[in-house]
């Protein structure tokens, strides 16, 4: 039987001075909602950078009378509510796919503590199991995990045990390979792609960061917001920058779907490395 080797987942201008004039009274500041820690179940709370303005989505979970809850509790604050389709939900169903005993997820990246390695995936599906394989028979054997987070994090670590299965530092990109080459900052704008079991290779951009997203299993804080897809078996996959070769992050929820569009919310992988203390490649 052939195995497939499981690949990592992810100018100034002077200017002339006006002459001076008589100085206005500053404008009162906006009151500005903060994003809260946890929130109502299905929202996504995050400050917009550009203005400072809280904006919250809100999924199909939550119904007029919420919404109307949720409207009358962000009165005056200049906080902006927007509906998208779809649940937000953790999507335990990339890279490869990486198995618990349960639905599929996908390989995040690939770790190492010295010369002990490890790969990441989401903390929502390393919560489930202990013993990680590359088959849903559960016949070729990973690793076990050494670390879970979820929820208020999402994020989980696997320490390999096989000797037998390729782990190098690259994303299966469906098909080929792209090495992975250290790490990115997440930036708004930032044009990036993920890779997941699922779906695939999709891209997008960057649109938010920050972001607390309320799911029914519990709330997540710190995520990077896109307008990428993503479909259960997806999470855990790597969020990189394609030009370079860099991971952002690693995926853990999201609303909507890969056929009528998306959005999709990552942990930042500088903040999964410091957590265990690892490095990538």
């Amino acid at each position: 039987m052939r195995r497939s080797p499981l690949l990592a987942l992810l100018l100034a201008v002077p200017l002339i001075a006006p002459p001076a004039i008589a100085e206005a009274a500053p404008a009162p500041a906006p009151v500005v909602a903060p994003a809260p820690t946890e929130g109502p179940v299905g929202t996504a709370w995050t400050v917009e950078p550009a203005t400072g303005r809280t904006t919250v989505t809100v999924d199909d979970t939550v119904g007029a009378s919420g919404l109307v809850a949720l409207r009358d509790r962000l009165a005056g604050t200049g906080a902006v509510v927007r509906r998208e389709p779809g649940r937000l939900r953790p999507l335990i169903a990339a890279g490869q796919p990486v198995y618990g005993g349960g639905p599929p997820c996908s390989l995040g990246a690939n770790v190492r503590s010295g010369t002990t390695y490890y790969f990441l995936t989401a903390g929502h599906c390393t919560s489930t199991a202990s013993t990680w394989t590359a088959d849903g028979a559960g016949t070729q054997v990973l690793g076990v995990r050494v670390g879970t987070s979820f929820p208020g994090n999402d994020y989980g670590i696997v320490r390999y045990t096989t000797t037998t299965i390729p782990h190098p530092s690259a994303v299966y990109t469906y098909p080929g390979t792209l090495p992975v080459t250290g790490v990115a900052t997440p930036a708004v704008g930032m044009a990036v792609c993920r890779s997941g079991s699922t779906t695939g290779v999709r891209c997008g951009t960057i649109t938010a960061l920050n972001v607390t997203v309320n799911y029914a299993e519990g709330s997540v804080s710190g995520l990077i917001r896109t307008n990428i897809c993503g479909e259960p078996g997806d999470s855990g996959g790597p969020l990189y920058v394609a030009a370079t070769g860099k991971i952002v992050g690693i995926l853990s929820g999201g609303s909507g779907n890969c056929t009528t569009g998306g959005t999709t919310y990552y942990q930042p992988i500088g903040e999964i490395l410091a957590a265990y203390g690892v490095t990538i490649p």
